[in-house]
């Protein structure tokens, strides 16, 4: 990663092009999926058994879910750019696939 959720045009170590990645709205849609059903069953396990001021309780939940989803969303972006890289999708193995095509007698 370059930034947050900004990708780098190669990697640092090895020199593999990542500019082609195509994660688009995945990481975003997941993160939020794994977040949801992780808070959700939270609050209600919260509100049974303490039954706190509606204001604390969102307040509190509000900044759980925002330090969980800023926690996870550049890891699952990472998850899948690699997921397009092993799979070779969206451009990654072209160039080896077009050295193979020439090695051929």
């Amino acid at each position: 990663m370059r930034g947050f959720l900004s990708v780098r045009d190669d990697c640092a170590v090895c020199g593999e092009e990542l500019h082609h990645q195509r994660a688009d709205d995945g990481p975003s849609w997941a993160t939020i999926l794994i977040t949801v059903h992780l808070v959700a069953p939270s609050m209600l396990i919260v509100f049974t058994v303490f039954r706190p001021e509606p204001w604390i309780m969102a307040t509190g939940f509000s900044i759980v879910f925002v330090l969980l989803t800023m926690f996870l969303l550049p890891r699952i972006k990472g998850m899948f750019v690699a997921l397009q890289w092993a799979k070779r999708m969206h451009g990654f193995g072209e160039r080896s696939d077009a050295l193979d095509k020439h090695a051929e007698p």
